[in-house]
């Protein structure tokens, strides 16, 4: 078998369905964000970016920058090891600390992103659950998929944000079998929020443990920035909150929040979590600095709520479609890969705006999408400049406009 003309086939064919992903080659700029400089063709040049998910721009925010300033002048680069030997560095406690209290629980426990706690607690509590059943949404993310299939326990989907469609299946269940509900918050793709009293609900008549990943959700909502449980008052029905730190809060990282036995047991027998090096320090310190910083301010998330709803507002104004939703995320619909291909390349090429294109098997096809989100740090002629952009562009690809 002829190797590279394997791998060559396989590229071809993503670039001829409008598929193949091409990554911006990005600088981000201290205290400029939502600007950046774009690196092509040998050129520079100032991009307005619209599609990061550090929400708040906390990883621009002054005290963040500061705290990972003086933990790197304090402890060095790294972390030195894993968590087991010698890995576990001050920050890292304090930050656990400082995660379970935002979410009103005894423990928590750091891991090195988002993706890997979900693979690792997932997988970990399938695997040594005796006869565990894990109930998984339809639209969970690849993580939470992959942590499934790592346990090898028994798997059944139910349909997205249906309660009644869960009841059914967990009801051909006895109340011995362990189970675990597992599903999102916010979906990071169509913006859509889940039902989570109707879900505690029912996953409490069958006495099935719940599984609530929060990582669109933690800084954005709550009263403390503790995510769409906090705000609903749910903590203290779910068995296990997953957040990241690579979001709202503006570094990197991944974490569990639950009870000081559960986050024991994780730290005991997930080998995601025992074989790998842990978050360097000034990591954790910037981390711990934003979640702080959240717990007591709430302007972030005003002015990032009066920026969405200007730019859904415009879209609407002109008839470009997206998504509704009750969250952040605007998604913009395109339908055609190479339409929301050409849409963005010409977007960054042409108007100096960054949105990624967001094609299959990401998305369903024909459900291509520009995924927009807005941050408090946009101003009225970024979502101008935006708005003009796709209106001009939508035209020339001779896309369907809303009615209004």
């Amino acid at each position: 078998m002829d190797i590279e003309a394997f791998f060559a086939a396989k590229l071809d064919s993503l670039h001829n369905e409008g598929r193949y992903r091409v990554f911006a080659d990005l600088e981000r700029r201290k205290g400029d964000f939502p600007r950046a400089i774009r690196y092509a063709n040998g050129t520079r040049s100032e991009v307005t970016v619209w599609c990061s998910n550090d929400y708040l721009g906390m990883g621009q925010h002054p005290p963040v920058i500061a705290a990972m300033h003086e933990a790197l002048d304090r402890c060095g680069a790294g972390a030195g090891g894993t968590r087991n030997i010698s890995g576990t560095n001050h920050y890292h406690v304090l930050l656990e600390h400082e995660l379970a209290d935002l979410h009103g629980k005894q423990a928590a426990l750091l891991f090195t992103s988002g993706y890997v706690s979900n693979w690792t607690t997932l997988g970990t509590l399938g695997a040594h659950l005796p006869g565990a059943v894990i109930f998984s949404d339809q639209n969970n993310h690849a993580s939470i998929i992959e942590g499934i299939r790592h346990s090898k326990v028994e798997k059944r989907i139910w349909r997205h944000n249906d309660p009644k469609d869960l009841d059914r299946l967990l009801s051909e269940y006895g109340r011995e079998a362990p189970k675990i509900v597992a599903f999102e918050s916010v979906y990071s793709m169509d913006g859509d929020i889940a039902p989570i009293k109707e879900i505690c609900d029912v996953a409490d008549k069958h006495g099935a443990l719940t599984y609530l990943d929060e990582v669109h959700a933690v800084g954005m909502y709550g009263p403390r920035g503790g995510g769409l449980a906090e705000r609903e008052g749910l903590m203290d029905r779910i068995t296990i909150i997953e957040g990241t730190l690579g979001k709202a809060f503006g570094v990197v990282g991944g974490y569990i929040a639950g009870s000081a036995a559960l986050c024991d047991f994780i730290r005991s027998f997930a080998s995601g979590l025992i074989f790998t090096t842990s978050l360097p320090p000034h990591v954790a310190a910037g981390a711990l600095a934003a979640v702080r910083h959240l717990k007591g301010s709430n302007a972030e998330r005003e002015l990032h709520r009066d920026r969405v709803a200007s730019v859904r507002g415009r879209l609407e104004r002109i008839g470009i479609p997206y998504l509704p939703n009750l969250s952040h995320i605007v998604p913009v619909m395109v339908g055609d890969p190479v339409k929301c291909k050409w849409i963005s390349d010409t977007m960054l090429d042409s108007y100096r705006i960054y949105v990624q294109p967001i094609n299959y098997p990401t998305v369903p096809r024909k459900s291509e999408r520009l995924r927009i989100t807005p941050s408090p740090l946009h101003s009225d002629a970024d979502i101008d400049h935006l708005v003009g952009a796709l209106s001009d562009l939508w035209s020339r690809c001779a896309l369907a406009r809303a009615v209004a």
